[in-house]
């Protein structure tokens, strides 16, 4: 069985993150590049399941960064992924959704994985549409927001938390999924780990190796118009209880029409 897990370099996510006024794209000079948890949370489901496997499972890393992403992209090797394959080209600075799923369906029909599992919604953009959107281009079932994962050797199993109930879903292999935060943490890396991921083998690809032209307007293309800085968040109203607090708070809420 070969797996392949969607994995995304992304600004750490534990500093302030800032925009880039100009290019409207994320400063990522402005802080130190990170893998994405939820990409770790997706590898960690799948190396458990290779784990207990023992034998016949190839579990692949795939990302769509930056040139400078092999960093991240070997601690995903040094979590256990067998091997990784980085998109990496300029013509993919600032690419939308539809332009980032195009390529990222490209790669995968060249890799023919039988189950892809990638996170269901990443730090910086956090559009959660991605994974349903290569399931289309691919043309398979896809079981998204899964906060539990069962994987078999033909099929995969899940649940789903929605509003007001647990949602028990299934699909065939081949099939694409995404998971959720509500699954274990990531292993961290350990010593064996990290120096074998040294050898581990990364295979770069451009646009022209997937057949893909950034400039090709017939799929549709998101278009930013402009963008603006956050103005500055007020003190807000304060009010001081001197016996009528109550008073003017259920009058300010009403004023305000939020009761």
């Amino acid at each position: 069985m070969k797996i392949v897990v969607l994995l995304k370099e992304v600004p750490d996510t534990y500093v302030d993150r800032k925009l880039n006024l100009e290019t409207g794209l994320a400063d990522r000079a402005a802080s130190d590049p990170v893998l994405d948890e939820i990409g770790e949370r997706a590898l960690e489901v799948v190396l458990k399941y290779a784990e207990s496997v023992g034998e016949g499972v190839e579990v692949s890393a795939l990302t769509m960064s930056p040139a400078g992403a092999t960093a991240s992209i070997r601690k995903g090797l040094a979590m256990g992924a067998s091997s990784a394959i980085h998109i990496a080209d300029d013509g993919l600075s600032g690419a939308d959704l539809g332009l980032t799923a195009e390529v990222l369906a490209a790669a995968l029909r060249e890799i023919g994985a039988d189950l892809i599992v990638a996170g269901q919604q990443s730090t910086d953009g956090a559009t959660g549409m991605l994974p349903a959107m290569l399931a289309e281009l691919l043309g398979l079932p896809a079981l998204t927001s899964l906060s539990e994962v069962t994987i078999a050797a033909d099929s995969v199993s899940g649940t789903r938390v929605a509003d007001d109930a647990l949602m028990q879903v299934s699909a065939p292999l081949p099939a694409l999924i995404s998971v959720t935060d509500a699954l274990p943490e990531a292993r961290f890396p350990n010593f064996k780990g990290i120096m074998a991921a040294k050898k581990k083998p990364i295979e770069v690809k451009t646009l022209a190796d997937l057949g893909v032209d950034p400039t090709d307007l017939t799929p549709s293309r998101t278009i930013m118009t402009a963008v603006s800085e956050r103005p500055p968040r007020t003190a807000g109203t304060k009010l001081t209880d001197d016996g009528t607090a109550a008073e003017k708070l259920a009058a300010y809420l009403a004023e305000n029409r939020l009761v």
